[in-house]
């Protein structure tokens, strides 16, 4: 947390910059008001970065158009219903609202959007008190109503009105309110919390794309660990995300095994530390948070009680991978996340089979064509779902997953074993067989890859003789 005096020069360095001070200017000379608003003032104080430029003023959308269009290089008004004008000034990107004095009816999230007059009422409407700070330009002057740079200080998150009003005029805070506990450190401040977990059900009035822009932009956190807690004591998870506190399981007295629903959150740490530490993909990776959320959700459905205290989750990863098609559908995640996220369930559990016996090459090509190009979020996955606190266990299992890590490495450098492919295609199928295209191709391809996968590379003149023999010898 910085000072603030020394926010306050680094918002002056801020304002400045050319962008800033050009929009400043131009706002100025036309007789309106202009203030940088929001994110851009809290991250200042925090010696965050800032990415975002948001600025409020008291121009109308019509008014803002006509400031920018001549010192901007570009500019788009597809937020313009809701006084929202977007433009591009010195390389750099910019939105500029009408102030807002809106109102809800109580049931949607929409609002009938009515403009303000006034910098102090437009805070005062929105979300937390750390995101009501702007600072007048070119004035450099504080905005601070609702007292968000106190707050800032004790790291509370609170409402600028009473959480109730502010809840029930917009219950997406509830869940934005779960992301910035985790993105930030705060602690939501006491009647906040309370309102939260009241009106929890309200939730439901918002649309599954909203959700999940929300729950992807809390996944995609340095700590989500914190906010998915949150999410699941408010009682919003048991909307949203039911899999999620479903994963808290009873343990009886003669049936014991670890809570999963802790031990779920430690893959999820653990994923995102190798995510970092890997760095063979772009971090956050959303899928690999979703996945390691979700890796074990099929338990649940799965648990049986077995004598001597045993409990089994047989086939929970079959069926947390249906599960997770099934939800992540429901909050209108993209097809191919769902797929990818999918499949690292259904494959999570093979390599604790490698642990069990020394794995033939067949054997760790069918992982790595199994895993496709998922292979790398499941290397991740899979050493991430290692928690025990025996550290000897622990140590085995790494060392094991090194050993295939460097098994799949060494082959790949043999054979190219990320396009595996046989060593006859389609065309060739049908000109050895004199066949025609149809299923039968499709058959031959198919046997001729798992001799492929089994044996390594056979050559052309070896996968024809094979090939030969297999239809000889198939029934027809």
């Amino acid at each position: 947390m910085q000072s603030v005096a020394a926010a306050l020069a680094r918002l002056g360095d801020l304002a400045a910059s050319p962008t800033v001070s050009r929009l400043a200017n131009a706002f100025a000379a036309a007789g309106h008001e202009l203030a940088l608003v929001g994110g851009p003032v809290r991250d200042a104080f925090l010696g965050r970065e800032i990415n975002d430029l948001d600025f409020t003023t008291d121009a109308t959308p019509d008014q803002i158009l006509a400031i920018v269009k001549p010192i901007a290089e570009g500019h788009w008004d597809i937020g313009r219903a809701f006084g929202t004008i977007g433009a591009k000034i010195s390389g750099e990107t910019v939105e500029i609202t009408t102030y807002r004095a809106d109102s809800y009816d109580g049931e949607t999230r929409k609002p009938d959007v009515v403009f303000g007059s006034s910098i102090e009422d437009d805070l005062m409407r929105r979300d937390f008190t750390v995101n009501a700070m702007a600072l007048r330009l070119p004035q450099l002057t504080l905005v601070d109503p609702a007292g968000g740079i106190d707050d800032l200080m004790a790291q509370t998150l609170r409402t600028p009105a009473a959480p109730e009003i502010s809840f029930g005029d917009d219950p997406l805070r509830m869940m934005r309110a779960v992301r910035f506990v985790a993105a930030l450190g705060f602690t939501l401040e006491l009647d906040t919390a309370a309102a939260l977990e009241e009106m929890s059900d309200r939730i439901q009035n918002i649309s599954a794309e909203r959700v999940c822009e929300e729950l992807s932009k809390l996944l995609r956190s340095n700590t989500p660990r914190a906010g998915l807690e949150l999410l699941v004591d408010s009682g919003l998870a048991a909307i949203v995300l039911p899999e999620l506190p479903a994963l808290r399981l009873e343990i009886d007295e003669h049936h014991h095994h670890k809570d999963v629903y802790q031990h779920t959150l430690t893959v999820l740490d653990q994923a995102i530390e190798y995510e970092v530490a890997r760095q063979n993909l772009e971090s956050p990776d959303l899928i690999v948070r979703l996945a390691a959320l979700f890796h074990d959700i099929g338990k649940p459905a799965t648990r049986r009680l077995e004598p001597g205290g045993v409990v089994s989750f047989y086939h929970h990863d079959v069926v947390g991978a249906k599960l997770a098609k099934k939800r992540l559908r429901a909050l209108r995640f993209d097809n191919d996340t769902i797929n990818a996220v999918a499949l690292l369930i259904e494959l999570h559990l093979r390599f604790f089979g490698y642990t069990e016996g020394a794995w033939t090459d067949s054997a760790v090509r069918r992982y790595v064509r199994d895993a496709g190009d998922q292979l790398e979020r499941l290397h991740i996955l899979t050493r991430a779902d290692v928690t025990t606190r025996n550290r000897r266990k622990a140590d085995r299992l790494g060392f094991a997953y090194d050993d295939l890590e460097h098994r799949i490495s060494v082959l790949a450098e043999q054979e190219e074993m990320a396009a595996v492919r046989p060593d006859l295609d389609g065309e060739a199928i049908m000109r050895i067989l004199d066949i025609r295209p149809g299923r039968e191709v499709g058959e031959a391809y198919r046997y001729l890859l798992e001799q492929r996968l089994d044996d390594g590379p056979l050559g052309e003149e070896e996968a024809t003789r094979r090939l030969q023999a297999w239809w000889a010898g198939r029934e027809v």
